[in-house]
């Protein structure tokens, strides 16, 4: 037997105009494409906050504000090749710092705090690593006891005075200084909270910038 054929749905114009202005059912491809791109924007947003928040976190963690360095013969055994007590600069890397003894003829850090930084009536000084001009490391030279900076060429003393005149690099000033402390047993302390910026470059031969052992050392 032949089975008649399936009525066809015929659609006219009224009806076609019904069905489009009737409400769609479920979400709508503009809809889903809103959606998506609100949530990768939301994806997006906690990723640079979590990351923002981790680092901050890491970099608060991970350097104590204040560092133990310990008492200048400490400094001296755990850097046996370098004359230290000459006053070479020394690298306490948990500080992010160079120290430096002052007045080798005193022989000593003297007992005290020193906020400023300067460190001369402690006879100790510590330098922040980070040269002023675009935070490079500065390296001392144990040829003439400066500190070079190997991006742009800025030359410091030992003490980190910036000597004045274009030949000895960019930086507009000297070497950043953290406050210091010493105790009674000649342990000292590097406070990295607290931190003076470098004094304004000394024309080399005034008094307040040391001369370079040798010239052209470590170039």
């Amino acid at each position: 037997m032949v089975l008649p054929d399936a009525p066809i749905d015929v659609i006219t114009g009224p009806g076609l105009r019904a069905r489009r202005s009737d409400q769609a059912v479920g979400i709508s491809r503009r809809s889903l494409l809103r959606i998506g791109i609100g949530g990768a924007i939301a994806v997006w947003l906690t990723e640079m906050v979590g990351g923002s928040l981790a680092f901050v976190w890491s970099a608060a963690t991970l350097r104590p504000l204040k560092v133990v360095v310990g008492t200048l013969s400490s400094l001296v055994a755990a850097n046996p090749d370098l004359p230290i007590r000459d006053g070479f600069p020394a690298y306490v890397a948990d500080a992010g710092a160079y120290v430096v003894l002052l007045d080798p003829g005193l022989g000593a850090w003297q007992p005290g705090t020193d906020l400023t930084g300067d460190g001369t009536a402690l006879n100790v000084r510590a330098l922040s690593k980070r040269c002023p001009h675009l935070g490079c490391k500065p390296n001392p030279c144990i040829e003439d006891y400066w500190f070079h900076c190997p991006c742009h060429q800025s030359r410091y003393d030992r003490m980190g005075v910036k000597p004045a005149g274009e030949r000895y690099g960019p930086a507009a000033r000297g070497m950043d200084r953290f406050a210091v402390a010493v105790d009674a047993d000649g342990v000292l302390t590097v406070d990295t909270s607290h931190l003076t910026l470098g004094p304004l470059p000394i024309a080399l031969g005034q008094p307040g910038v040391i001369p370079p052992r040798v010239e052209n050392g470590c170039v």
